[in-house]
């Protein structure tokens, strides 16, 4: 079952990633990256947690954006993945360290991927 949970939380980032990092125009979320999605035990519930840029400010109207664009971000989540429940999603700052890093990896892997779709036919 964890290996499942495990599987549906990449599933998730990678989708939210690419809604919040390039289809979403609100210029509150320009600095926002998902840097990790947990998924509870039968999918009820997904905890994301999102790397802030900016300053205490701009992080709250980050903040406030992610959570005005929640059920928009379920329901693209559910058209996109196969999944038989959706979870509710609760965003959480990132306040690891590493987290600049670990934004970089993730913008790179959402290159890649989105440069690897955009070259299909």
């Amino acid at each position: 079952m964890q290996h499942r949970s495990q599987r549906i939380s990449e599933m998730v980032r990678e989708e939210l990633s690419e809604i919040i990092g390039f289809e979403l125009s609100d210029p509150r979320l320009a600095d926002v990256a998902v840097t990790e999605v947990m998924v509870s035990p039968g999918s009820k519930h997904a905890t994301i947690k999102v790397s802030l840029g900016g300053g205490d400010r701009e992080q709250r109207l980050a903040m406030a954006a992610l959570e005005h664009a929640r059920n928009y971000l379920r329901s693209e989540l559910a058209r996109r993945l196969s999944l038989r429940q959706v979870p509710e999603l609760h965003f959480e700052p990132d306040h690891w360290p590493d987290a600049p890093a670990r934004v970089d990896l993730l913008l790179k892997r959402a290159k890649k991927k989105r440069a690897s779709t955009e070259n299909q036919p």
